[in-house]
């Protein structure tokens, strides 16, 4: 899907791919391999040949190619949008500190929607109290390999932060058995997994009399190529920096 959004997006050119060595995409044309024209470029193995041959490097790979390959992107200079989840504490060192000599994007989810989803969500925590509890449900389909998902721990974030706390002190991940009550404060984590769901987010805002709900259903992964290339586009003349998604979008 990136592949097919960067042929056919104007102002952009595709550059290359890389792929794990024994994969069966390598040495196929880019072009031809997602059902387009041939775009002339093959993929390979070679990340730094391909930071050299680009501006924007998209990475949707795992945490640990992620940070080899922000640490190409603070060797070359080459800008890097970032779409990789389940990014631990180390993962996130490394980036910021590739942040510090090259423009690097990264978010949890690419998508428009969603990133309107965590404006709203840090909004209106701020603006209620926290006699509204926040509990952050989510689905995705029953291959997902990480929970929360990285949508899920951002939306977590934005809360925490419209409420001036840091979400490590107020999250609970998950319950089981005799609990207790729940504190006050808490903000709580729901992880559905099954079918081919593609990924639907709720956070909801819960007190005595009433409860609001924020949510967004993605019906295709298409949202996500979309808002990396749009991404991409955005880093051409910024400043070396760690940049999201909302900065993208002027959220």
């Amino acid at each position: 899907m990136l592949i097919q959004e960067i042929l056919f997006t104007p102002g952009t050119k595709l550059s290359g791919g890389t792929e794990k060595a024994g994969s069966s995409v390598v040495g196929q044309d880019l072009g031809t391999f997602v059902g387009a024209r041939p775009a002339g470029v093959a993929a390979t193995t070679d990340a730094p040949a391909l930071f050299g041959a680009s501006d924007v490097i998209i990475d949707f790979t795992s945490p640990a190619i992620t940070m080899v390959n922000a640490e190409l992107a603070a060797a070359t200079g080459k800008a890097l949008v970032i779409g990789t989840t389940g990014l631990d504490d180390v993962a996130r060192a490394a980036i910021a500190l590739a942040a510090k000599k090259t423009v690097i994007v990264q978010a949890p989810n690419m998508s428009v929607g969603v990133n309107a989803l965590l404006a709203l969500t840090e909004r209106l925590a701020k603006t209620l109290s926290d006699d509204y509890d926040i509990e952050i449900v989510e689905m995705h389909h029953s291959a997902k390999v990480d929970a929360p998902s990285g949508t899920a721990l951002g939306l977590g974030e934005a809360a925490a932060k419209g409420r001036g706390k840091k979400l490590d002190d107020v999250a609970r991940r998950a319950r089981d058995g005799q609990v207790g009550a729940r504190p006050k404060g808490e903000i709580g984590f729901a992880t559905l997994r099954g079918g081919d769901v593609v990924g639907d987010h709720t956070v909801i805002f819960a007190t005595q009399g009433e409860r609001v709900e924020l949510t967004h259903k993605a019906s295709s992964r298409d949202i996500f190529a979309k808002g990396a290339v749009r991404a991409a586009l955005w880093c051409k003349g910024r400043a070396p920096g760690l940049y999201s998604m909302r900065d993208v979008l002027g959220l």
